[in-house]
């Protein structure tokens, strides 16, 4: 499984360091959710006030280097990665134009929209779970469009396959993400192909 590579080139894969603070209250209280329920829709379901919360707060944690962008592709800055592999979060940085490939996530998850407008594009599986790399087969679904202060929601089984991004004709966004694991892989789809793949997904390290 080799490094996925943003637009022919790859990013170092580096882990950030735990900050304290509003960082150190939103991780430890999703830790207790987590430690509470062990289904992922009710994880979710209670995670995102949270996140909320945190969007409307003084996001001192937020340093400079999460707001790092990149001309070629969005941008991925860790901003929490814990040490047991079960949590982590990032700040996605999109300049108009730049969307993900077709990709799912292997694990529960939270966004908040910092800044600008994000949209997101689904795909559906026609035949049900995904139990193999070949033999594909995806449709389009619906579409969202996620502005400044929006939380949303996904779960694995069967997992979220989706694009995201922004428009040419749309401003920069800025949203938080946090997975219910140390994000630093995906299975990326080729609609054709009818395939998908593993693959390493870069990010920058910022403190």
């Amino acid at each position: 499984m080799g490094a996925f590579e943003w637009a022919g080139r790859g990013l170092p894969l580096t882990t950030a360091q735990p900050a304290g603070g509003e960082l150190a209250i939103f991780v430890a209280r999703c830790r207790a959710v987590m430690a509470a329920e062990r289904e992922a829709a009710t994880v979710v379901e209670k995670i995102a006030p949270l996140m909320r919360d945190l969007l409307l707060g003084s996001k001192t944690f937020l340093a400079p280097g999460h707001f790092r962008s990149d001309p070629n592709h969005y941008a991925r800055n860790a901003i929490h990665m814990s040490e047991d592999g079960e949590l982590s979060l990032f700040a996605l940085v999109w300049l108009p134009g730049q969307w993900t490939p077709i990709h799912d996530h292997g694990c529960w998850g939270v966004v908040g929209v910092l800044r600008g407008v994000l949209e997101e594009r689904n795909y559906m599986s026609v035949d049900g779970e995904i139990r193999g790399d070949h033999g594909i087969r995806l449709r389009r679904g619906g579409g969202t469009l996620l502005p400044e202060g929006a939380v949303s929601t996904f779960v694995p089984n069967p997992d979220h396959i989706h694009v995201t991004g922004v428009p040419d004709d749309r401003a920069q966004a800025v949203s938080l993400y946090l997975y219910g694991r140390n994000m630093n892989s995906f299975h990326v789809y080729d609609l054709a192909a009818g395939t998908r793949r593993l693959v390493d997904v870069p990010h920058h390290q910022s403190r």
